[in-house]
């Protein structure tokens, strides 16, 4: 069982706050995070919701698109965010090919991220396909998160990262997928990358919450890659993006400022040193003195 939150007063976000907000109309906030201190900085802000997301494969780990990312992997930094947010609603993406194959491996893979990692829920991508494995998971007290639009997972089978959703046949597909979802039994649902009246239609169809990314201003709620929104990462910049800050530049600067100071000498400074007392570095060196004084005793060499 997990500990996350105790011993605050700071109320926990769980999936039924999700629901109460979209009640109330009021916006719901997500992000990603990947480590302990973004985790902390997060949740510390009031996030409602922090999305372990497999984006980690593509903005920490270097990789060209969401595919090559582990179950060893996403746990790993889960747990390492389950560490450092003590508020926020905990969600932990499943990644490619730990759900797709069978629905008792996905039920499996989804019970570590709760059972090992401290999660709150799980992610998953996919519409209609997917809703009878969504069901076992949601069976097993599993909460679970759809994912709909564009699916980094399905990159190939897409064509690349393109809007989703622009043809009449298109949208109607993408809207029978979130009342597929919302019937599987998911707390909410992700909207990536789909035209904004479109995003606005589903919402207003479906009962349960929609996080939006890249699907317009009327979705239930927002989501970012934080390193899209801190400017740390700059390989690949989506339309629906904003960045708050360019902390890559920021890093980059500090860095330089660094190497440049050390080609100097003047870091470190005195002031970035440690002091010993005089009388102790005088005993030390006299006692180095006596030792060098002290004749080499000759070792017998074996015949």
């Amino acid at each position: 069982m997990s500990t996350k939150g105790a011993g605050t007063a700071q109320a926990r976000t769980t999936v039924l706050t999700f629901a109460e907000k979209r009640k109330r109309r009021e916006p719901i906030s997500m992000l990603t995070a990947y480590d302990y201190p973004t985790a902390r900085a997060v949740d510390a802000a009031g996030i409602d919701a922090i999305l372990v997301g497999d984006s980690l494969a593509m903005v920490v780990l270097g990789h060209p698109n969401t595919l090559a990312v582990t179950m060893e992997e996403m746990l790993h930094h889960a747990r390492a965010v389950s560490r450092g947010a003590k508020r926020a609603l905990l969600i932990g993406d499943m990644p490619f090919m730990s759900y797709q194959a069978d629905s008792g491996e996905a039920v499996r893979n989804a019970g570590r991220f709760l059972q090992e990692a401290g999660m709150d829920a799980v992610k998953l991508e996919g519409g209609q396909h997917y809703a009878d494995t969504i069901r076992a998971i949601v069976r097993a007290g599993i909460p679970v998160q759809g994912h709909i639009g564009l699916t980094p997972q399905s990159v190939h089978m897409l064509g690349g990262f393109r809007v989703q959703g622009r043809t009449a046949a298109a949208a109607r597909g993408l809207l029978e997928d979130a009342l597929a979802l919302e019937e599987a039994g998911c707390f909410s649902i992700v909207l990536e990358s789909v035209p904004d009246r479109l995003g606005q239609y589903v919402t207003e169809r479906v009962g349960i919450p929609t996080i939006g990314i890249g699907a317009g201003p009327a979705t239930s709620g927002q989501v970012l890659v934080v390193h899209d929104l801190l400017g740390l990462y700059d390989t690949f910049s989506p339309k629906f993006a904003k960045r708050y800050a360019e902390l890559g530049a920021a890093i980059a600067s500090a860095v330089e400022a660094f190497r440049a100071d050390v080609e100097r000498g003047v870091f470190p400074g005195h002031e970035h040193g440690y002091a010993m007392a005089e009388d102790e570095w005088q005993e030390f060196l006299a006692a180095e003195r006596a030792r060098a004084a002290r004749p080499l005793r000759m070792v017998k060499k074996r015949s």
